[in-house]
This record gives C-alpha cells, structure tokens and sequence, in this order.
C-alpha cells in the first residue's frame, strides 16, 4: 500500500470518527415506552445530556417562608400599586422578594425600580413587569388546561434571567398575502436555525403558528388528492413547528403521535390535547400580553422586524417534557393566582 494511500485511509478514519462524535449521539441511551408496544411510543433520553444540560436547567430555587396575609394592603401603604395592591404589606413584600431572585439577582431591586422611589414609573422594566404579572395571573386562571395544577410564576421562563434564555423575534418570512398560504414567499429553509434543531426545515415556524392564527393540520380528511388544499411547503412548515415541540420538551413524536396514524386524535396519547391548549395558550401571552408591550420598549429590545421578543414552547420548558418538570411552584405563591376562574374550554378538532 502506498504511503499516500495510507495517509488517506486515516484522513478518512479521522473524518468518520469526528462525524460520529459530533453528530451521532453514543450509547448508552436510556428508552422509556410511553404507549402500547408496537406502536413505536417510546422516547429515548440521552442520560448525559439529562444529567449537564437538561436537569442542572430545570432546578427549582427554594420558596421563600410565606407570611400571613393580614394587616394593611400594599396599595394603602405604598404609591402606585396597581396589580398587587390586594395583598398584605408582608405578602407583597415577600412576593417582590421572591420576583428579585427569578429575575434579577444580581441587580437586585433596581431593575425594576429608579432610586429610592419605588413608585416612579421612569424605567420601562416596571411596566413591562406589571403587565407580565397579570400574565402569570391569567395563566394560571384561565389556561389550567394547559399548565394544570402546578401552575406558573415569573421563574418558569427568566430562571434568574431578565430575558428569557429562549425567546424569538419574526424572521420576516410571514405570511403577506393573507389567504394564499405560505406557497408565495420565502421560507428560510437551509439556515440550519437552533430554533429548529439545525435542520433544512423553514427557519421561522414561530410567527406563523404561535403568534398568528395559521391553520397547523395539513393531512386532508378526504383520501383522494383533490380533497387536500395544503401544498408540501405548507407540509415543511408544520413540521418545522413539530421539530422545535421536540426539541423543546426533549421528546420524540411520540409523545404526542401514535406512529401509525401520526394524525389520528383517537389514537394519539393524551398529551396531544395538552399540546394544543398549549399552542393557543402562547397565541394568547403573545398577542395580549407580550405584543401588547411594544410601544413600552426600546428599540434594542425589539427583532430586526420591530416586534417584541416572544415565548415559544422552548421559552418555558427549556428542554423538560414539563418545565421544571412539573414541580409545581405557584403553589407556594397563591398570589399569583389569586381568583379561581372557570374558562370556557374549547374542544380539540379531531
């Protein structure tokens, strides 16, 4: 064998070892079923990247001691309390205690806050603040569809962050021509964007799906080809916003999908109906809350595209098939979800 021949073999070893570390993922790999056997329901968890990434991501800080709820309320002892003036002196002082350690400890009270004067309404993370605690409060009321009996507080998304770890801005490839679907504009496709698990899929399924009302379901009723409008880009793009729902509670398809009729609901887990509250639950923090804040911001807190930075599935569950895998911290701040509202409940299509 001739030495440039053999140089070339290990070249070629090299390049087949580093492919295999960096792209395949190496055993042990832990599987779990979730579904009858047969039906391929089984998801498959990588213990290493459980034990560094997902886990260390998904702590839950200890709750602060609560306090009784008597004596004067914050909105008579102190200026400018428009959300939380029905609590007590001590639970309001608690709670902002508590909102400090989720979302700012390291600036402390001054984030939010100008000075000593804590009713000044000169910083724009004040007003930002407040909107997004009638958030929380909606969230826990009206979307227990979704979220259940372990709730939400501020710390479900900041996790001692003032910004999110995973939020997103509009790609500029929305919809432009309303009723002719995605087929005429660009897509973003072969980006290779995290927010899609670096695949070829379109870059960008967040502002069509969980900001607009975009129809998600391209599989028609009718077996004929006719009777099935949706076009293959349209297809990609749903299966963009599939990818990054798995990516993002660190799940298979299967978790929600029985694999022999991926879009049957009779015979999909019961997580696919808790998935589709959940798509509409983010519509709704989007379009009320969130969005609702625009003109509250500065410009370098706003997208190339002028529009805010917004919650995806990633946003809450940062990895975790439940964030902070289901430990249900709004229990030990009730305030956050003070009036128990019963909503109407809309029914999944199936």
């Amino acid at each position: 064998m001739s030495y440039g021949l053999r140089i070339g073999l290990v070249l070629a070893g090299l390049v087949v070892v580093l492919i295999t570390l960096f792209t395949f993922e190496r055993p042990p790999v832990l599987s779990v079923q979730s579904g009858f056997r047969g039906t391929g329901e089984v998801q498959v968890y990588n213990p290493r990247t459980l034990a560094n990434v997902v886990i260390p991501a998904n702590q839950v800080p200890p709750a602060i001691a609560p306090v009784p709820d008597v004596g004067p309320r914050a909105g008579q002892v102190y200026q400018n309390v428009t959300v939380l003036g029905d609590l007590s002196v001590g639970a309001f002082t608690r709670l902002m205690a508590a909102m400090t350690q989720w979302i700012a400890p390291e600036q402390g009270c001054q984030y939010c806050h100008v000075g000593n004067n804590m009713a000044d309404e000169g910083i724009y993370t004040k007003q930002v603040s407040r909107r997004m605690l009638q958030m929380v409060r909606h969230i826990n009321e009206q979307w227990t569809s979704h979220v259940e009996e372990a709730g939400v507080t501020c710390y479900t998304c900041h996790r001692g962050k003032g910004i999110p770890a995973q939020v997103w801005t509009s790609a500029g490839n929305e919809l432009s021509v309303p009723g002719t679907g995605m087929a005429t504009v660009a897509t973003g496709q072969n980006i290779a964007a995290p927010a899609i698990n670096v695949t070829s899929l379109p870059n960008d399924p967040f502002t069509a799906f969980l900001w607009r009302d975009t129809p998600i379901r391209v599989i028609g009723n009718d077996p004929l080809s006719g009777g099935n409008p949706r076009s293959i880009k349209q297809a990609e793009w749903t299966y963009a916003l599939m990818v990054h729902m798995s990516q993002a509670l660190g799940v298979n398809c299967t978790f929600c999908h029985n694999s022999r009729s991926f879009f049957d609901w009779e015979q999909s887990a019961p997580t696919r109906v808790n998935a589709w509250y959940g798509i509409r639950m983010v519509r709704d923090i989007n379009n009320n809350y969130v969005e609702s804040l625009r003109p509250n911001f500065p410009p370098h807190r706003l997208g190339p595209h002028g529009d805010t930075l917004k919650v995806s599935c990633g946003t809450c569950h940062q990895g975790a098939y439940a964030p902070l895998f289901g430990a249900p911290m709004a229990r030990d701040y009730p305030e956050l979800a003070r009036v128990n509202l019963t909503a109407p409940i809309a029914v999944p299509p199936r």
